[in-house]
């Protein structure tokens, strides 16, 4: 049995939460690059431009890309081999209070009724899976509220399969609008159940946007909606233009014969995750 320390999770969540909140990933900075030299509208561009200066000015000074630095999501695969000194969850939590307070973060977590703030963003969101093996993977996101509330979960009749789908992610999109701040990046669940399918939906944000689904057919699943989506003309910040997403990521699991689970999550242009191997 390995004994992963509590002060080496603790550093290492840390430091996703300050990195991941004022430097924007690699694929995502590049995708603004793609993007903004396929757009022919001006306010387009002009957006494009004002988001690239953005992440340079945030990667520059250390002061985060978007006032709103996120609930702390955390997907965790721990190895059936190995623990962590005094517990996971407690070791995530108090790396998210110090990245939090060190990074000089906004801390957006209160009570669903008071709204009195927690004060440090803990809790954290942690979804924990057993996997083969020693080692720790901890994947990060920043989520912000804006693009949070614009999610959904559904179900549709088994009948109506990927028509019924694709009509009702699309249909998010619109109705979205630019409220979560587009071009945006779009997460799907497809089956499992309630809950599954909220939860890889969110996980299937992890993925780089240049990263393609293994599964041929899901690939082109994936470009057959963000198509769709892109015609939508959202663009931008909502001003119009040919981006209105930046990527769909789709994840599926197995579900009911009786059921057809939907979940749809929308990630803002500031797709903020970092992951880490301990």
């Amino acid at each position: 049995m390995r004994i992963i320390p509590a002060a080496d999770v603790i550093e290492a969540v840390a430091t996703m939460c300050m990195e991941s909140n004022v430097e924007l990933p690699a694929d995502v900075w590049a995708k603004f690059r793609e993007c903004a030299a396929r757009e022919e509208s001006p306010s387009a561009k002009e957006i494009f431009r004002q988001l690239l200066e953005n992440a340079d000015l945030a990667k520059e000074t250390r002061l985060p890309l978007c006032q709103d630095t996120g609930l702390a999501v955390f997907f965790v695969e721990l190895g059936e081999d190995c623990r962590v000194e005094g517990g996971l969850r407690e070791a995530v939590n108090e790396g998210v209070r110090k990245g939090y307070k060190d990074g000089y973060l906004r801390k957006s977590v209160c009570d669903p009724f008071t709204r009195k703030n927690t004060g440090d963003n803990t809790p954290a969101i942690i979804h924990i899976d057993l996997v083969p093996g020693d080692r720790l993977k901890i994947f990060f996101m920043a989520k912000g509220g804006g693009s949070e509330n614009m999610s959904r979960v559904t179900f549709l009749s088994p009948a109506q399969g990927w028509p019924g789908i694709k009509e009702f992610v699309v249909r998010r999109v619109a109705e979205a609008g630019p409220n979560p701040c587009p071009p945006t990046v779009i997460g799907v669940g497809i089956g499992g159940n309630a809950e599954l399918s909220a939860i890889i939906a969110k996980k299937a944000l992890m993925r780089d946007l240049d990263d393609v689904h293994p599964d041929p057919d899901i690939a082109a699943k994936e470009k057959e909606l963000l198509d769709a989506i892109n015609e939508l003309g959202i663009g931008p910040m909502g001003l119009g233009g040919k981006t209105t997403s930046l990527g769909v990521k789709i994840a599926v699991a197995p579900c009911h014969l009786a059921s057809l689970p939907l979940a749809v999550n929308v990630q803002c242009h500031s797709a903020r995750h970092r992951e880490v191997i301990l």
